[in-house]
């Protein structure tokens, strides 16, 4: 004898998964993802900063000027990480990404690279260009201060009647 499934079954089931919002399980599946994502960044971070640790090693055994610069580069380095962590939370709590926040993150790692190349000797070339990048995202982290949503709602409710102050 085979089994069937009845139809009202189905018919239930499928009420059920259309009336659910779909928003909701979109909101918790990123949710989930992105506390895995957290979790990863933070086993990153200490593993990143054992590492520097160990690299504290170098003074002993190699140049302290190279020593120094790699344990200069593993602190910006984890600084960039701290910044995508801070990101990631930020979308956790508010729902939303905030342009400061990755403008805040690409600038901690381009400074990162600059240095790096400053430390290796590269070719003026690519310090123009990285100093153009720089420059840049300078401007378009101004850019997301002064002309922010957020700032401009508080500016509203706290100055009902429309002065301006300098």
């Amino acid at each position: 004898m085979e089994q069937t499934i009845p139809i009202g079954w189905l018919k239930r089931r499928m009420v059920i998964l259309t009336a659910y919002d779909i928003t909701h399980v979109w909101e918790l599946g990123t949710r989930f993802i992105l506390s895995l994502l957290t979790l990863t960044v933070l086993i990153g971070l200490a593993g990143g900063v054992v590492k520097t640790f160990f690299d504290l090693r170098l003074l002993l055994s190699s140049n302290v000027e190279v020593a120094l610069r790699q344990l200069l580069v593993d602190t910006l380095t984890l600084l960039a990480v701290v910044e995508v962590l801070k990101t990631t939370l930020t979308y956790c709590s508010e729902g939303r990404v905030r342009v400061t926040f990755i403008i805040d993150t690409v600038l901690v790692v381009m400074l990162t690279e600059v240095i790096s190349k400053w430390f290796t000797g590269g070719e003026w070339q690519q310090f123009t260009i990285l100093g153009g990048l720089l420059i840049t995202l300078g401007l378009l982290r101004i850019a997301a201060v002064r002309y922010s949503p957020t700032q401009s709602t508080f500016a509203a409710q706290t100055n009902p009647q429309g002065f301006s102050f300098p």
